[in-house]
């Protein structure tokens, strides 16, 4: 996303969406009762009586609503911004209900009453470019490939198959075969148009079988695996698994899925261990924050998102207390697995400098 034009002073920040994973920033970012402002078409009906709604004309214009809702599409690559008009050309009634359907490269400007700092984070974190990854979990049951986004990992391709038996070696060699150029061009259909990074992961020894087999197939290809990890299970298990495990960080030391599922690893760690250097729920934490105890503060993002704005306001004045002594905040995504651990926990919890609660199980 590029950032055209910042002024905090006269409270708007102007942008321009280049990918479909910046709509999903501008989904948590665009809260009601803000005022948004882009190009959009309404239908301009007629006076007359003898006009009918299907005649209506159509009209361009740069126009502005007080926001009441936003809806985000991820399989179709939509964002909506539904409010109540307040900025638009005159044959346009002021007040009446308009959709701004949300267009890649074409500027969009964000009002707000106030930009809290979590939001800036955020806005200065989709300005930076982050080259999707390709994961392909692959055993000798099946393969599954998915892509990394901003949002999380969204798998693409999943294919079950059971190779023949070690006993019927000529059939298991010929299948095999068969088997792994389904597979590389399966890969292949989704890196061509990038030629992203690509991380194989799997059990035994078939994932390197398969590097060599894609080495001899596709040279150049090839060329663009990072890395060759083990997991315990394939498809999209094997998938997860190396997120939360850590084995991707080597290939995406960078990524935000993979720091969002360390940090949720690290809070169910302590959890399991019950030492009392982890809190959840907002109350308990709020007499964390009150005590200076918290190192981490995690928040899901629907929790700010779907808030109230007098709710919204509460956590956002408990991040800034936080911030200030010198703790961080993360938001983390519910789009995946870390994110509905999260919601599980209530959508917040707290690391802690030191123990303020014990389990007494």
């Amino acid at each position: 996303m590029k950032i055209i034009e910042k002024n905090l002073a006269q409270d708007f920040v102007k942008v321009v969406p280049d990918s479909p994973d910046d709509f999903w920033h501008l989904y948590n970012i665009i809260y009601p009762g803000d005022e948004v402002y882009a190009y959009s078409s309404r239908a301009l009906k007629s006076d007359t009586e003898a006009s009918r709604p299907k005649s209506a004309e159509r009209v361009s214009a740069f126009m502005g609503v007080q926001v009441i809702s936003v809806s985000w599409d991820k399989f179709l690559g939509k964002l909506r911004v539904h409010g109540l008009i307040c900025h638009a050309p005159d044959i346009f009634p002021t007040g009446a209900h308009h959709t701004l359907s949300i267009a890649l490269n074409q500027p969009v400007t964000i009002v707000k009453k106030k930009w809290p700092q979590h939001i800036m984070d955020r806005l200065a974190r989709a300005s930076e470019t982050e080259k999707p990854m390709l994961i392909i979990s692959i055993d000798d049951e099946g393969f599954a490939i998915a892509e990394t986004k901003q949002y999380g990992v969204e798998t693409r391709i999943e294919q079950r198959l059971r190779l023949p038996g070690k006993q019927e070696a000529d059939k298991r060699v010929e299948a095999t075969k068969a088997y792994f150029r389904l597979a590389v061009n399966s890969l292949k259909k989704l890196w061509s148009p990038n030629h992203n990074p690509i991380v194989v992961i799997g059990a035994g020894f078939v994932k390197n079988d398969f590097v060599r087999f894609l080495n001899d197939e596709d040279r150049e290809m090839s060329s663009f695996v990072v890395d060759v990890k083990s997991v315990n299970n394939g498809g999209t298990a094997g998938i997860d698994e190396a997120l939360r495990s850590g084995v991707l960080l080597k290939a995406a030391h960078q990524l935000r899925i993979v720091d969002e599922t360390e940090t949720m690893e690290e809070v169910m760690k302590r959890l399991g261990k019950g030492e009392g250097t982890v809190t959840y729920g907002l109350d308990a934490v709020e007499n964390a924050v009150k005590m200076g105890a918290v190192e981490k503060l995690v928040l899901a993002d629907t929790r700010l998102r779907d808030a109230e704005e007098q709710q919204r306001l509460k956590l956002e004045e408990l991040m800034r207390e936080v911030e200030n002594h010198r703790a961080t905040v993360t938001v983390i995504s519910t789009e995946h697995e870390a994110g509905a651990k999260l919601l599980s926990l209530g959508g917040i919890v707290a690391l802690l400098r030191f123990p303020i609660y014990q389990d007494t199980r």
